[in-house]
């Protein structure tokens, strides 16, 4: 079927999210439509405005409404650990823990020549003007167990070592409730790796 311009315009624009294929794409395109055009504009508008008033911190880089961030303007977070992570979506899941009190320091990005982004592509030199300016103690990497978040990682920690920092590395390993016979080799590399004392 030949959809009308319009349609196939809006279907188009919905397959540009991560993850989305055509048929997904097409079921949002058409429940868009039935919504009535009340809800259509607030949804319209919701998307303009949160692209208008959102934009990276200057001091982190976390995507934010004020700059500097509420994190980085907060007196009660340690300002002397920095958790660097990929993308504000990693920091969020951090936060979510309610268990870290430092500040952080969003890459934008991860280390990937297959898809061409190089240590200038990300936020890299910025991390290093923070470290180099600020009594920072201890620097922690939760980057993802992934190619790109090994090859960053690895990346930064030579960088770092020479200002004398404690690095550290988020534990990877085992969820909590799972069966040891189900857990994949790495996984369990991961978890043997990170274990500790009791």
């Amino acid at each position: 079927m030949i959809y009308p311009k319009s349609i196939a315009t809006l279907i188009e624009q919905f397959q540009k999210f991560p993850s989305v294929g055509p048929k997904s794409a097409q079921r949002m395109a058409f429940h868009i439509l039935k919504m009535p055009i009340s809800e259509v504009e607030k949804f319209a508008k919701s998307v303009v405005e949160a692209k208008k008033n959102t934009f990276a911190c200057d001091v982190c880089f976390n995507l934010s409404s004020t700059n500097p961030c509420e994190i980085c303007q907060s007196s009660s977070r340690d300002k002397n650990v920095i958790c660097v992570v990929a993308e504000t979506k990693d920091l969020i899941a951090i936060e979510k823990t309610n268990e870290y009190k430092g500040v952080y320091h969003v890459l934008q990005g991860l280390i990937s020549p297959i898809d061409g982004i190089g240590a200038d592509d990300i936020r890299i030199r910025e991390l290093l003007h923070r470290l180099a300016e600020n009594d920072v103690t201890e620097v922690i990497l939760a980057l993802s167990p992934s190619v790109e978040g090994e090859a960053t990682s690895l990346y930064l920690s030579k960088l770092i070592k020479p200002f004398g920092i404690k690095i550290s590395r988020i534990a990877f390993g085992l969820p909590v409730g799972a069966d040891l016979e189900y857990a994949d080799e790495i996984t369990l590399a991961k978890a043997l790796e990170g274990r500790h004392e009791i």
